[in-house]
């Protein structure tokens, strides 16, 4: 390829380093059109100014004495905006001196107002305590003018009372301001007194779910302050994606001044995209992605170099571990020179390895996007991302823990055979350019909005000319009235329920429950924990559950006390769960023509149900065998865009009725692929569904339960799907009618708002599904379009074009 060559240019004139004679390396291996980019960014020089002339003089001498002479140019704007009073958001690449664009203007206030106070809000305690390491360097030169402290679960009580009356920066993150500090308000008498900052870093993680529920803690926040007499100023950071200031102004509701001028430099960098090669041209089916980043990374860390492997979900992330360790085992290194690091894992053991990463006593880690955001683990050399991580800014954040410090380094994306994958691994330009991706949020979900009015009412009362969404106030109120949360009086609604509202509402997910895991081989022990959606498809009875490359085999699963029980192992296989989805419409909300078909979006029932596993070999992953399950059934109320593909279009195209379905199925799986980039969400974001559409109502419903080697390995294309042979009558459908729905539902309670800006892109969505489908090399369908032959059938992609055409172009 063009780009290749001419980067291989770039440094063809000197000796190679290290990383580059690996990179020549892993493209001789990869043969020809493995590499498809090998991107070379050369090292860049800082565009730097002075300190700020309102800057404190203490603080300069710090930095002076931290070897800091100057300031990167879009440091010194963020200094001067927080001093003009102004809310923004900085939006720079990582390892671009992010932190100081809020930490100076909010020391700078700190030191000339001891009374001030500040709250930073981090997505997890990890980068929490990260943060408060790298302020504590500057509280020990400032002494007890800057109080700054961790308020998060780890917290012991007898710090807490201690925290609330000396801190004057508080550092959290969004699920202890929502249970632990919002509704004690009255014990943070003098942090809401005296608010004048409130920092929201990783800006671009508060989308979806999570966003839409920040956005309603903030509110509370505010609500708050107001009370108390202020008014915070917001500073926020992001990774680069399209609407960064679109999102934050969401978020906080208020005006945010963009600051997207980077003014750091950068070390060399080369970001190498690899295709695994094709092992059967006729079905598509590319070499394991799971082998080839192993031995990419191999090839890495046997030069001695520090490498991190992100893997998309833990399952992939275990196995990698395992695949690792037995290379190293055979090696003077050993098996401990690669560990794994995931949610689950206990703090003690995740700070560990952080701590074996800085020092350098570890070589390499396997990780999810636990390790994505920006705690600090040191200078890594490589960065293999085993698959694409879903969104652009993902990637970007990912391949930037990999030369952080200096010298040059390498990021290397192995792509899977998932749709998005091949899409970006062969259009690198798309990827390459200016980020399309949107962050979207819906603050006013009703069900969440819903959730933090009763918050809200907890922690002071409610009036009826205050603003809180755009929602009708005084109906709501009425609502939780009527249902006994509040009590109307002269001077608004009051919390009349003896229930703690906060705590039974997650943040993250949908269920606040969590299942611990405890390990039984012996003296009973308490190993991990798995959130309640995970728990049902990871740790249901005969399951193998990993961990750090060590397997178990669960007992049982204590489904009311959430408990799994666990018994170390030494088992050749792994499993992966099967369920089962069916999908009601309720109500539709708005429907209008999609080229010939009916495009719908609105309320839908979701039904899910656990009914059995697979068990996959390692290596070979041979399906070895199933079992049954009985879990009790999931329901859902949630939001949906559908399309009705018309009875009178799909009968008059020249197929069977079995090759019909087969399209439509290929098709749905094509439309998720394409609206999860759209969307900027991830794929277990957003459900996709197949059902009949009928004069009542409509039904639709999908058995999924593709092996771990579908997924993960040779046949991954980014979905479940309805296994091949369920046509129309395995549905409950009527054999002689076929007039489907196309569903892609949220999957969160109430909708997180994806549902009505498909509504609004449907005709993007549909133009750049056919395109997908249309330029994939395959004859008949693969895992990089509409999935492979062997489940959407012999002319699934052949009536999956056919279909696409005619909505795009009208015709019947």
């Amino acid at each position: 390829m063009d780009e290749e060559t001419k980067s291989l240019e770039v440094v063809g004139a000197r000796e190679l380093a290290p990383i580059e004679r690996a990179l020549e390396e892993i493209r001789r291996q990869a043969g020809r059109g493995g590499v498809t980019a090998i991107q070379h960014f050369p090292a860049r020089e800082a565009k730097s100014a002075g300190f700020p002339e309102f800057l404190p003089a203490r603080l300069a001498e710090i930095l002076r004495a931290r070897g800091i002479e100057s300031l990167y140019t879009h440091q010194v704007t963020a200094c001067e905006l927080a001093r003009a009073g102004k809310n923004f958001v900085v939006v720079t690449p990582t390892a671009s001196g992010k932190t100081l664009c809020y930490n100076l203007p909010i020391l700078t206030a700190l030191v000339e107002d001891p009374e001030a106070r500040a709250m930073y809000l981090f997505p997890t305690k990890a980068l929490a305590q990260d943060q408060l390491a790298e302020l504590n360097r500057w509280t020990e030169r400032l002494g007890d003018e800057v109080r700054t402290f961790t308020y998060d679960g780890d917290t012991p009580q007898d710090a807490r009372r201690a925290i609330r009356a000396r801190g004057n920066l508080v550092i959290t993150n969004p699920d202890m301001l929502h249970t632990g500090i919002l509704p004690h308000h009255t014990k943070w008498e003098r942090l809401f007194e005296n608010l004048r900052y409130v920092v929201i870093d990783e800006l671009h993680y508060y989308r979806g779910v999570f966003g839409s529920h920040l956005a309603n803690v903030l509110r509370r926040l505010k609500r708050i302050a107001r009370f108390y007499g202020s008014k915070p100023q917001f500073i926020c950071s992001s990774a680069t994606i399209a609407n960064p200031q679109e999102l934050a102004t969401r978020i906080v509701e208020e005006d945010v001044t963009l600051l997207d001028e980077n003014g750091a430099p950068a070390v060399e960098k080369f970001f190498v995209f690899y295709n695994p090669p094709v092992v059967n041209p006729q079905l598509g089916i590319r070499r394991s992605y799971l082998n080839e980043s192993r031995r990419v990374a191999r090839t890495f860390l046997g030069r001695g170099l520090q490498t991190i492997v992100f893997a998309n979900t833990r399952l992939a992330t275990e196995i990698l571990v395992t695949y690792l360790k037995e290379d190293f085992a055979r090696l003077p290194l050993g098996a401990d020179a690669v560990r794994g690091y995931r949610g689950g894992y206990l703090p003690r053991e995740r700070r560990e390895i952080e701590r074996d990463l800085r020092e350098g006593r570890l070589l390499g880690v396997v990780a999810t996007n636990a390790l994505e955001l920006g705690i600090d683990i040191g200078s890594l050399d490589v960065a293999v991302l085993a698959g694409y991580p879903g969104t652009i800014a993902s990637t970007w954040q990912r391949a930037g823990r990999a030369g952080r410090r200096q010298g040059n380094s390498a990021a290397v994306l192995v792509a899977s055979s998932a749709p998005l994958d091949q899409f970006m691994v062969q259009n690198p330009e798309y990827f390459f350019g200016r980020s399309p991706e949107h962050g979207f949020v819906n603050p006013d979900n009703l069900q969440i909005l819903l959730n933090h009015l009763k918050c809200a009412a907890f922690e002071l009362p409610l009036r009826a000319e205050e603003k809180f969404g755009s929602l009708d106030l005084r109906r709501l109120c009425e609502h939780l009235a009527e249902v006994g949360f509040l009590h109307e009086s002269s001077d608004g609604w009051h919390w009349v329920s003896e229930t703690y509202p906060a705590d039974a509402i997650s943040l993250r997910s949908v269920s606040s429950d969590n299942f611990v895991i405890v390990d039984s081989t012996a003296e009973p022990q308490v190993i991990g924990e798995v959130d309640f959606s995970s728990a049902l498809t990871t740790v249901h009875e005969k399951a193998i559950y990993i961990q750090d490359g060590q397997q178990y085999h669960v007992e049982r699963l204590d489904y009311d006390d959430r408990k799994a029980y666990v018994r170390q192992c030494d088992s050749d296989y792994y499993t992966d769960a099967i369920d089962y989805t069916h999908i009601t419409v309720l109500e539709s909300f708005d429907a209008a023509s999609a080229g010939s078909a009916r495009k719908n979006h609105g309320e839908v029932q979701v039904n899910t149900q656990i009914v059995g596993f697979k068990k996959i070999k390692f290596h070979t992953n041979e399906n070895v065998g199933s079992g049954e399950l009985t879990l009790p059934e999931q329901e859902m109320h949630t939001t949906a865009f559908w399309l009705t593909l018309p009875r009178e279009m799909l009968e008059g195209l020249p197929y069977d009725r079995g090759e019909r379905p087969d399209g439509v199925a290929g098709l749905a799986n094509a439309l998720q692929a394409i609206a999860t980039l759209l969307l900027m969400c991830d794929a277990r974001d957003l459900g996709a569904a197949v059902g009949e559409n009928d004069e009542r109502g409509s039904r639709g419903s999908e058995v999924r339960g593709q092996d771990e080697e579908s997924r993960i390995q040779n046949s991954e294309y980014g979905r479940r799907r309805p296994g091949r042979g369920q046509r129309t009558s395995d549905y409950g459908r009527p054999t002689n009618i076929f007039e489907p729905n196309i569903y892609l539902y949220d999957k969160y309670p109430g909708g997180v708002g994806f549902s009505e800006p498909l509504f609004r892109m449907s005709e993007m969505l549909l133009r750049n599904t056919y395109k997908l489908i249309a330029g994939c090399p395959c004859s008949s369908g693969c895992p990089s379009c509409v999935g492979p032959v062997g489940e959407i059938g012999e002319k699934g992609k052949e009536v999956a074009l056919v279909i696409l055409k005619k909505l795009v172009s009208g015709d019947q």
